[in-house]
This record gives C-alpha cells, structure tokens and sequence, in this order.
C-alpha cells in the first residue's frame, strides 16, 4: 500500500460527501429552490383510487376509426359506396362500382386484424379475436400512461398509476387534500377527451327531435346532445370525419369576446381530410363534438387549410386548460370507471414520519456508539463512511425527484445497518491478520483483499433481489426497492473506497504509533 497521504480514494470519497450534502440540503431544510424529495401517499396523504377499464368500448373506437379510415380511401379515390353503417361491431357497406373492388379489397386486406365477408358487393368488416384481444390490452396500457400524462401536466407531484390485475389501474395522488382539487383531479381523469368532427345529416336534421336512436341507426346517423343549449339536439353520421388520433396540439385561448376557447392542431393527414372535406362540400354544417357533445356546428363558408380548429362553450379558464391537457395527452380508448375511493389524512403521514424517524435516529445511534466502542478509530472512520452514505442515499432520490414512502424509509433504516455491515467485515479480517503478526500495511491491504469477495457477493445478491421488487412491485414495494437499491449502492462506495482512501491516509500516523487497541480496538502492539 502507498504511504502517500493525499490518494485518489480519499479525493473521490471528499467528492461525493460534498454531493450528497450539496443536494441533500434542499431536502432537509425544505428550501424553495432546488430538487427535493417529495413524500409518498402514506406519508403527506391524498386520494386513493382504484379504477376500471371498459375494454369493450375500445372495440367500438376501433371500430369506428376503421369504418373512417374506410371513408377516406374511398372519397379520396372517388370510389362509390353506400350505406356505410356500424352495427354490432361490424362495418357494413355497398360498393357501387364493381370495377373498383379490387382497390377497395386491396385496402381493407392491409387493416390488420380484419375479417372481411363479403356477398356480391356487399361488404361485411369486423376485427377477429386476436385482434380484439390485443385492442383490450392496448386501451389498458394506454389508459396509465394517459392518465399518467395527465396528472404530470395537471402539475401534482410524483403521482403514482400503475397497472393492477387484469383490467384495472392504481392513482395514487399524494398533496390531495381539499375536495375541489379531488373533483377537479377526477374529473381530470375519466374525462374521454375524445374529439370528432362529424358531418351534420343535412336531409334528416329538422326531423332529429321526432327520431329514435333506433330510426337514427338506420339511417347511419346517431342523436347527440348539444353541450351549451339545453335539450337541443343534433343528427350526425355515425362515422366521424376524423377523430383525435390526428390531433396534434391543444392550447387554451381568448376568442374576440374574450372566452376562454381551444385551439387545436390536427397532423399532416387531418388537416388534409379537413381540407379537402371542407373544400368539396361549402354550405354545409360540420360538427365539433368533444365526448359525445356537441359544441358547435357551424356552416362551411370557404376551405379551411391548415389543419387547425376552434373549440367554444363558454368555458372558464380553468375548465378550458383541464380540456386541453386532456386533449394534448391523448384521448382514453375507453372509459374508465372508478371502483374504489379512499382518502388518506395528512395525520397518518405525520405520525409515520415521527415513529420512522424516531427508529432511524435510535438505530443510527446504537451502530455509531457500538462501532467506536468495538473498533476504537476505525469505527470512527466506518461511522464517518455511514453519515456520508445516507448524504449520498438522500442526495440521489433528490437528484432523480424520487418519492419516499413508509416502506422507502423502512429502506433508509434497513441501509443503515447495511453501510456498516462491510466495515465490520473489513475490520474483522484485519483483526485477524493482525492476531497473525502481519504488520499494519500489510493487515490493512490485506484485509480489503479478502472482505471483497464477501462483500460484492452479500451486496450484488441483495441489490439482485431488490431489482425483481422494483420490476414486479407496486408503488410502495417499488419505493423500498430503490432506497435499497441506492443504499448499497452508495455503502459500496463509501464502505470499500472511501474507508480504504481513509486507511491510506492516516497509515504513517497509525504506523508510527502502533496502537492497535486505540486505531483498531485490538490489544497488542503493530509492527
């Protein structure tokens, strides 16, 4: 071993304390700026909700944009078609041209999924079973992660959504606390924020306040209500235009009234339909419908190129940005139901707090004041390696906006004894050493060589079982993984490098004053 004061161990264990305390302080003293730790559901308390997903609805969506891609291909290729309907989830259409068949099939074949029955020029599409299947399985993930950027947008912090059985999905919303911030927060997330622009059944219109839904499905059309005069109604081709899969942009602004409105941005292929609709067919009305309302139905005047829109219903400002997140993030493929509800005081949060506190304070107390007695000043050097690893613990979950529950600080308390387990290897194999008669640099090297092997294999085990409980956990369980994980991560460090740079340091002191009962808490003199 080198007998040169300043290493390089030392330098990079100097390093990483002043990372930890550097980013750890926002935490501890709760400072305004910088990255901090914020608490978990159990901890700060919140809103619990588990929620179910309709997977059956997510069929009709399909459905639905299949018939309008169908509806496109054929307007856009001037191919004839009638009575264009969706029934039982199935598309039903008559071909008019029978020389067109062959691009009208070749078009359909490419839809994956899709049993095509055909009689004559007759057209029957439905999805097979695979299929089905996967459109389910698709609308549950893409329900978290909508919800997820929803609540991301909506600005609450850390809140958890996950995946839980077969078709069901955890919020977690931690900061929750008053009843308008739960309704606004559900509302948030069941809203559909489906967007379609339908054309208005201009033959059948006057007629639409005698008509059944029945009627209206035999014509293609479906009854929707207006979303700002009460009890006027509208008659619309069940096929949309286009839906909001093509949109591609929301922004909350002010119309010349100064109302609050929606804007919106369509991509390159919907702005083209809007475009070439709205060019072919002036004097008509095209509906703006947001969830199965109605909210205007204006008259085309002109083309509208661009690809953008206007959404107005006398929102308020608030109202209006809860849509256009909503929209921004995607629309949910099918609705989700809330199943369970359950509010989570601030008070139990205070009360884990303390009784954890309270352990990790005792806990830390006993390992540091056991450690000098036992081991003299080399339990000093594995406290001062613990104190920096729980910096560098804190410092990371900052660092990457983490948030800590009950079980993550039952990991804190748990890295604790962890951090010191290493040292307490490394010094007994030191002891031994020196019970041999090896001299002191020798013992010191020598005792850093044969822990290794023990410690990488208690460590990369540990840090291996703590990776299955992130990969296959829910939030809490997750929480405690990654405590733990950082935890020997960092005792790694500390333990292996920085106590060793420490040794390499101090060497020429502890040689020349051989006291083994004062560095080490052994009796008997070093060579």
């Amino acid at each position: 071993m080198s007998k040169s004061g300043l290493n390089y161990r030392l330098v990079i264990f100097f390093i990483a304390i002043i990372f930890g305390v550097g980013l750890s302080i926002p935490t501890l003293l709760q400072t305004e700026k910088g990255a901090k730790i914020s608490l978990g559901l159990d901890l700060q308390g919140g809103l619990y909700m588990l929620l179910g997903v309709k997977t059956d609805e997510a069929i009709k969506s399909k459905i639905k944009s299949i018939a309008s891609s169908v509806k496109f291909f054929t307007n856009d290729n001037d191919i004839i078609i009638d009575s264009l309907k969706i029934k039982n989830n199935s598309i039903t259409l008559i071909l008019l041209d029978q020389d067109e068949e062959k691009n009208l099939d070749e078009m359909i074949n490419k839809i994956p999924g899709i049993v095509l029955k055909k009689d004559k020029l007759n057209y029957n599409l439905s999805l097979d079973e695979l299929e089905k299947e996967a459109t389910k399985q698709y609308a549950i993930n893409q329900a978290v992660e909508t919800i997820r950027n929803r609540l991301d947008q909506f600005g609450l912090a850390e809140p958890n959504v996950a995946r839980q059985g077969k078709d069901k999905i955890l919020v977690e919303l931690p900061g929750i606390k008053t009843s308008e911030d739960e309704q606004r927060a559900r509302e948030l997330i069941a809203k559909p924020a489906h967007l379609q622009m339908m054309t208005v059944d201009e033959l059948r219109n006057d007629r639409v306040y005698e008509m059944s839904n029945e009627e209206a499905a035999e014509y293609g059309d479906v009854i929707l209500e207006d979303a700002k005069v009460t009890g006027r109604k509208h008659l619309l081709k069940e096929v949309p235009l286009l839906d909001g899969n093509m949109l591609t942009d929301a922004k909350v602004g002010f119309d010349q009234m100064n109302q609050a409105v929606i804007n919106f941005s369509l991509n390159s292929e919907g702005a083209k339909i809007f475009g070439d609709f709205t060019g072919k067919n002036i004097g008509t009305h095209l509906a703006i419908v947001l969830d199965n309302r109605v909210y205007s139905a204006p008259v085309i005047r002109e083309r509208i190129g661009g690809g953008s829109g206007q959404i107005s219903g006398g929102f308020s400002v608030e109202e209006a940005s809860d849509i256009a997140i909503a929209l921004r993030s995607g629309a949910l493929l099918a609705p989700v139901e809330l199943l369970e509800k359950r509010s989570v005081g601030p008070s139990l949060g205070a009360d884990s707090i303390k009784a954890s506190t309270l352990a990790l304070s005792l806990g830390f107390l006993i390992v540091v004041i056991f450690m000098v007695i036992y081991y003299g000043l080399a339990g000093v050097i594995a406290n001062t390696a613990l104190i920096a690893n729980l910096f560098i613990v804190l410092s990371v979950m900052a660092l990457f906006g983490a948030t800590l529950t009950l079980p993550g600080m039952a990991g804190i308390v748990l890295t604790v004894g962890m951090a010191v387990d290493a040292n307490v290897i490394i010094n007994e194999r030191m002891r031994e050493l020196f019970r041999q008669g090896s001299s002191i640099s020798n013992a010191i090297e020598k005792g850093y060589n044969n822990a290794m092997s023990a410690i990488l294999d208690a460590n990369i085990t540990t840090l291996f079982a703590a990776i299955v409980l992130y990969a296959y956990g829910t939030g809490p369980i997750k929480g405690f993984a990654i405590t733990i994980s950082i935890g020997i991560l960092a005792s790694m460090l500390t333990a292996i490098l920085g106590t060793h740079g420490i040794y390499q340091y101090f060497l020429p002191k502890i040689e020349k004053s051989k006291n083994l009962s004062l560095w080490f808490g052994i009796k008997g003199s070093g060579q």
